[in-house]
């Protein structure tokens, strides 16, 4: 399965290598920029320029939070192995950790000097890497 977005606002699921359209999905109200699974693949994260991301549950096809609280288009999103925490980096010059269980952001990153463009958690640590428009990678300690 691969998922994708799109700038129609919508989100698309594919079974691979055949190219039919398992789902979509619909609530940005802007351009999708990112889609990620959740590690038990049963909610995906998408980031959008409407300047959230939205937790989708995929057995029921809808979202089922919504997360809003950069200034700017977010450009990706990423889940931590546990399944309980999501960044997302902004052009905002910002990344953000959230609890998806609390709905809430648990830390704001700041230190970079421009849009924040990719962000991954390194698999099963508390160790994000983002990428920025400044030309900088910087390694954070999410706990």
């Amino acid at each position: 399965i691969v998922a994708t977005g799109s700038d129609d606002r919508l989100w698309k699921m594919w079974a691979f290598p055949n190219g039919n359209i398992i789902m979509t999905g619909e609530g940005h109200t802007d351009w999708l920029s990112g889609c990620c699974f959740h590690p038990s693949g049963t909610q995906m994260a998408t980031s959008s320029g409407d300047t959230t991301v939205r937790i989708w549950d995929l057995s029921k096809g809808k979202c089922i939070l919504t997360l809003g609280g950069h200034a700017h288009a977010i450009w990706d999103c990423s889940w931590h192995s546990c399944g309980d925490f999501v960044a997302s980096a902004s052009m905002d010059s910002t990344s953000k950790i959230w609890d998806v269980n609390s709905g809430r952001c648990r830390h704001t990153l700041r230190g970079h000097k421009d849009s924040v463009n990719s962000i991954e958690f390194l698999p099963f640590s508390n160790t994000v890497l983002t990428s920025s428009a400044d030309k900088t990678l910087s390694l954070w300690d999410a706990r």
